[in-house]
């Protein structure tokens, strides 16, 4: 069966959870259209986080790549564009906070996501989730992860589409704090849209 790989960070900085992770619980294993969901946690460490989601690559062979990631932000965010740049305003797990670096010195300035980005934003609004388009997906890990595995699947010219998912906090996270936060399980519904509309999008 053919597959679709979804990733998610675990938690970092001062939050003890991440929806990022917590929606691969929900939607492993699933089927789609004859593809199936295979999931991967991953550390929120740079070039760690990279090296891990590869070897599923290389293991799984995926025809697609959707990578999740937590935000501050109150929609779903359609990421467009990965940039080769890492600028941390907090340490990664392995308390490392690299500044105004390259990603890779030999890469491309920045990766367009190869997933339907128009289409499923269309799709998440049809279906009432708040989400939209957006240009930037920082200068953290998750930057740093969807650059690297455009990097990744750009110069080994493997054809896998792939790109980056930002998803809010869950109310849980936000009880003590003034941010936006969207339950777990309208998460969970917006990555499966993306997911299906990513296969709707191969096929």
């Amino acid at each position: 069966m053919k597959k679709i790989l979804v990733t998610g960070f675990d938690p970092y900085g001062k939050n003890n959870d991440n929806p990022a992770c917590r929606v691969l619980e929900i939607i492993d294993g699933k089927e789609f259209h004859g593809y199936k969901i295979d999931t991967l946690k991953v550390p929120t460490v740079y070039y760690r986080s990279i090296e891990k989601t590869v070897e599923k690559i290389e293991e799984i062979k995926p025809e697609a790549v959707i990578c999740v990631g937590m935000s501050n932000r109150k929609k779903i965010s359609v990421e467009r564009v990965g940039i080769n740049f890492n600028d941390a305003r907090i340490p990664d797990n392995d308390e490392q906070q690299p500044k105004d670096e390259l990603i890779d010195e030999d890469g491309e300035t920045a990766y367009f996501s190869t997933l339907p980005v128009r289409e499923i934003y269309d799709r998440l609004i049809e279906e009432g989730i708040p989400a939209h388009i957006s240009n930037t997906a920082g200068t953290f890990v998750c930057n740093h992860l969807m650059y690297g595995v455009l990097n990744h699947i750009y110069k080994d010219e493997l054809d896998i589409k792939a790109g980056f998912i930002h998803v809010p906090m869950m109310p849980e996270q936000t009880l003590d704090k003034d941010k936006p936060s969207m339950c777990l399980d309208l998460t969970a519904k917006a990555v499966e849209i993306a997911v299906e509309t990513t296969i709707e999008h191969l096929e």
